[in-house]
């Protein structure tokens, strides 16, 4: 996808604020521990097509509205994902300004999940 310049600079603007998991570190961290509130962010259309297996969908246009009812917890590991990791970078800097002090964005996303072989939902 060809993003803007503009786009860009607040994704990197952010992404020098939080903390980025590989596909590989994720998968890691759902096997060794299922408390790991993973959170898809993209758009209703998106997650309807599929998702990761055990994700929970609140899209970048209400996270910040409604996770405290989702994940009161703000010190509860939650890793972010989207397309291919841009807008769960943004929505983890939000959570952060929010005090969730453990949260992640999960780098290459939906994309590089699926191209790795990853559980999906369909």
């Amino acid at each position: 996808m060809d993003h803007s310049a503009a786009f860009l600079a607040i994704v990197n603007a952010a992404k020098a604020n939080i903390k980025e998991l590989t596909i590989a570190e994720t998968l890691a961290r759902m096997e060794s521990d299922p408390s790991v509130h993973i959170v898809d962010v993209r758009e209703d259309r998106e997650w309807a097509l599929g998702h990761i297996t055990g994700a929970v969908h609140l899209g970048k246009g209400i996270i910040e509205r409604d996770v405290e009812k989702a994940i009161p917890d703000k010190d509860a590991e939650i890793i972010l994902y989207c397309g291919g990791g841009f807008r769960s970078a943004l929505s983890a800097e939000n959570l952060q300004k929010m005090g969730y002090t453990n949260v992640y964005s999960m780098d290459g996303g939906w994309r590089e999940w699926v191209a790795a072989g990853n559980p999906v939902d369909l």
